[in-house]
């Protein structure tokens, strides 16, 4: 039996499945799509801030959000300050530090 015929089937295949497997990752993940008819590019999530309902929401969110993030990196940033300055000092220093802090 001759199955030549499966060889340019399987590529065509591979192919299609390949570009419909891209574009669902892209259109999960927010990321632009190709729009071959047109040969330009849309976006799959909205494009103006009128387009959504409740994207002025989202906005006020997302800046909340970013401002609690940056509250605690600066936070993590003082702690590891501190980390590196007791893996830097001397031990005897700070065995005193630490004495001085619990005399306190």
């Amino acid at each position: 039996m001759d199955m030549g015929w499966m060889v340019p089937v399987g590529i065509v295949t591979a192919v299609s499945a390949s570009h419909a497997f891209r574009t669902w990752v892209r259109a999960r993940h927010g990321y632009p799509l190709d729009d071959d008819r047109r040969g330009r590019r849309r976006h799959a999530m909205a494009a103006s801030p009128g387009d959504a309902p409740g994207t002025d929401r989202t906005v006020g969110l997302l800046e909340a959000e970013n401002e609690r993030l940056t509250g605690q990196v600066g936070r993590l940033e003082e702690r590891i300050a501190v980390l590196e300055r007791f893996a830097t000092d001397p031990a005897v220093r700070t065995a005193r530090e630490i004495e001085a802090l619990r005399d306190r």
